[in-house]
């Protein structure tokens, strides 16, 4: 490993134990990133200093905290490079951020005999609440189907959208296939019919450059805890045209302008749909945590991250395919590294677990995106998702490692 790559190492604490006595392979980070140290040290400092709530009070941690979280939305906004600090919303994480368009947008543009347009390599967290939105108002859902190789047949938007589709919601980067959609082509094909777009972000914002005015995207969704912040935070990136016709998606403290019995206004975006004490500490740490994410893709860091992707990525596949009766998924265009397979005669837990005494996390089963799992008929996968972070050496131990493993439960 070069010293650059120590360096990188060395800023992520976890990355540096132990467990079961084997050195720590860490490769789940599709569902969690680990925490550099700037985030570690703000939210320390936050928790046992400037624990204060935010826009609340006229007192000292109250305006340093609200310094702080207002600070990490400016920071989003320039990393996805929103037009306005108000189209940035704070969530608990992309599954909330779907759901609160999901209920707002379609209670407010969503009516019978309409459709919404899914991508087929969906997460179930950009399935299951345009199902429940489909069904109050009465709406077709429409499903984008992938092909053998984990390819979105992205040419079958223009069959499936026509003037009754109201959005059109797809992922960005699979988190099973790993593949990279074009959504600016997705977006085009949408709104020339007249339909909207949301993009489900969690695994893009990780690995891809986001610019939303780029891709023309209504809607941008992703986690804080994927892209190296804390665990409850998240972000919704709206137009402001549509976020201010939406309603609110929960009522209470802070998003209100003027209360009575008789009638209640609203305050201005963003704080519209921020109700109640956010998890403002978790938000707060976005701010660090896109810094680290920025110096992985720039200068000496960002050079070497480079390589060591490239040289994985040519590496791996290549590599899982030796061992027999594994089949790889999602292996046509553009791609992260992540790598979801499957093994003839071994269960994918099983896979996981003893991977897991070997000092490796993996991910396995059905990643919460059972359709697709259907559509390669298998019960489960196990998935290897690599960060920035993560070493050509340690894709070579994997590899090893997994033959070892299938070997013993053969």
């Amino acid at each position: 490993m070069n010293k650059i790559l120590e360096d990188i190492r060395t800023a992520v604490p976890a990355l540096s134990q132990q467990v079961y006595g084997k050195p720590l392979v860490y490769l789940d980070n599709a569902a969690t990133s680990q925490k550099p140290v700037q985030v570690i040290e703000l939210v320390n400092m936050m928790n046992s200093g400037l624990n204060g709530n935010v826009h609340r009070a006229m007192h000292y941690l109250s305006e340093q905290a609200t310094m702080l979280y207002e600070q990490a939305r400016e920071r989003v906004r320039q990393h996805i490079n929103a037009p306005e600090r108000e189209n940035i919303i704070f969530t608990s994480g992309a599954t909330a951020a779907i759901n609160l368009v999901a209920s707002s947008f379609c209670y407010r543009f969503l009516k019978n005999g309409d459709s919404v347009v899914i991508a087929g390599d969906s997460h179930h967290s950009n399935i299951v609440p345009w199902q429940i939105a489909c069904e109050r108002a009465g709406a077709k859902l429409k499903v984008v189907p992938v092909d053998e190789n984990g390819r979105l047949e992205i040419e079958r938007v223009d069959s499936l959208v026509d003037a009754r589709t109201r959005l059109v919601a797809v992922t960005h980067i699979s988190n099973v296939l790993g593949i990279v959609n074009d959504i600016g082509q997705i977006t085009e094909m949408a709104h020339a019919r007249g339909a909207k777009v949301l993009v489900d972000g969690a695994q893009g914002i990780v690995h891809a450059k986001v610019d939303v005015q780029d891709m023309d995207c209504d809607f941008y969704a992703f986690s804080g805890h994927k892209v190296y912040g804390e665990t409850g935070s998240g972000v919704l990136y709206g137009k402001s045209d549509l976020l201010n016709q939406m309603p609110p998606y929960m009522g209470g403290g802070e998003m209100v302008e003027t209360v009575t019995y008789e009638k209640t206004t609203y305050a201005p975006l963003p704080l519209k749909f921020e109700a109640g004490t956010p998890n403002f500490i978790a938000a707060a740490s976005l701010a660090p945590a896109l810094d680290f994410a920025d110096a992985l893709v720039s200068g000496e860091w960002g050079r070497a991250v480079k390589e060591e992707e490239a040289a994985i990525l040519a590496y791996l596949p290549d590599a899982l395919r030796e061992i027999e009766g594994l089949t790889l998924y999602g292996t046509s265009g553009k791609k992260i590294p992540l790598f979801s397979f499957s093994v003839d005669g071994c269960n994918s837990s099983d896979i996981a677990q003893m991977l897991d005494k070997l000092g490796i996390a993996v991910r396995s089963g059905q990643m919460c995106s059972e359709p697709l799992m259907n559509r390669y008929g298998v019960t489960g996968m196990v998935r290897a998702s690599f960060a920035p972070y993560n070493t050509l050496e340690e894709a070579v131990y994997l590899a090893d490692s997994l033959k070892r493993v299938v070997k013993m439960l053969r």
